[in-house]
């Protein structure tokens, strides 16, 4: 079970639209981090993710185990919020 979901996007990310979207017609919730509003936080997403790309989608599970998949990559996404 999907406990929380955390998005980091750019306003010029495409795959993070897509990503969103994707998300929304399955019924699932997000917070997003847009990293052009707040670049102070770029360092978590390289952190979490070990890469600069975005969209980083930061799934934390009910037991707070966390997955953690870059671009929009649903044969990851989606098992991740299943």
């Amino acid at each position: 079970m999907v406990k929380d979901i955390t998005i980091y996007t750019t306003n010029t990310c495409a795959y993070c639209v897509m990503v969103k979207k994707w998300l929304g017609t399955k019924g699932h919730t997000y917070k997003e981090v847009n990293l052009d509003d707040h670049p102070e936080r770029q360092k978590e997403a390289f952190e979490a993710s070990g890469q600069l790309a975005v969209p980083v989608t930061i799934v934390t599970k009910k037991d707070d185990s966390k997955e953690v998949i870059v671009g929009y990559n649903l044969a990851k996404l989606a098992p991740a919020v299943a």
